[in-house]
Order: structure tokens, then sequence, then C-alpha cells
């Protein structure tokens, strides 16, 4: 499935940066403090093949979007040890956030009901959200991980030249 965009001005009205710390490989992070270009991404866990490649492909592009002013910050359910063994690992060189009792998931809406082996369970459905200033621009659901990291420096690039 395509990466779906959803971009009408009342769905990009409703979600803010949440103003809380979070737990990050770089320390606490608050969110809403944060200003210029964020791209936030949820990804569903550590070290599975589609979040590798995912985490992988921003790590490639990480110096066109550091020209570009913009900031990276990917978050899952998975603990802070987990994630400095999957930066460590995967040479991820951008913020992972820590989001084990989903409060982010919950703020972002993106815990929903999957099918996994033909068991129906929660998780986290693939999403990105792009921010300036505080303000949603953009947010993409039930994303395909491999490429998607490449569109989404185009669509910063469409934003900034708009």
């Amino acid at each position: 499935m395509a990466d779906q965009i959803e971009k009408s001005k009342e769905q990009l009205e409703q979600i803010q940066l949440p103003n809380c710390a979070v737990e990050s490989t770089q320390g606490d992070i608050k969110l809403s403090d944060l200003q210029d270009w964020l791209i936030i991404y949820f990804y569903p866990k550590d070290s599975t093949p589609g979040c590798t490649t995912q985490a992988n492909e921003f790590s490639q592009f990480k110096n066109d979007f550091t020209k570009l002013g913009v900031q990276i910050f990917g978050i899952s359910r998975d603990s802070i040890k987990s994630h400095e063994r999957f930066t460590e690992k995967q040479e991820i060189n951008f913020t992972l956030l820590s989001d084990p009792d989903e409060k982010l998931c919950q703020h972002f809406d993106v815990i929903k009901e999957k099918n996994m082996y033909g068991k129906k369970v929660m998780g986290i459905e693939r999403s990105t959200f792009i921010f300036h200033n505080g303000e949603l621009k953009a947010s993409f659901r039930k994303v395909k991980a491999a490429g998607h990291a490449e569109k989404i420096l185009e669509e910063i690039k469409q934003l900034q030249s708009a």
C-alpha cells in the first residue's frame, strides 16, 4: 500500500507537539520546545526488518535533512537500552525516543489494530509527522518503510519552497 498523506486543514490543526519530557538516546527531550523543522516518525520495533530499513534510510539522508534545518526523531515503545543497541548496531545518526507507556503513541493516534499471523493485536501503525515551528505541516499514515525517507525529504523541500 502506498503512503497515505493527510493534509486537510482540520486534521493538521488537531495534532500539536506534546508538552512533556520524553526519554531519548540523547537524554530527556521536550518536543514542544523544539523549533524549526521536525520529522517525528513512529515505528513498531527496533531491529526488525522494516524498522531497520526505515532507520537506515533516514540515517542515509541525515546530512540532506540537516542542510534543510530538519531534526529527525524516531519513536517506538522500545526501551532506551533497546534503542541504544539498535543505534549502535545500525549506526543510526539521529535521536530515538522511548515511549513504553504509549503516551506519545496515543497523542499521535498511531496505536491501531493489526493482523499478526492471523491474530488481531494492537500495535504502532508506521506513521510520520512533519512540523515547522510547532505547527503540523503534513502527516503520513500506513507508511511503507522502503523509500519513505526520500519521500519525506522531497516533501520537506516542497513545503519549504511553498
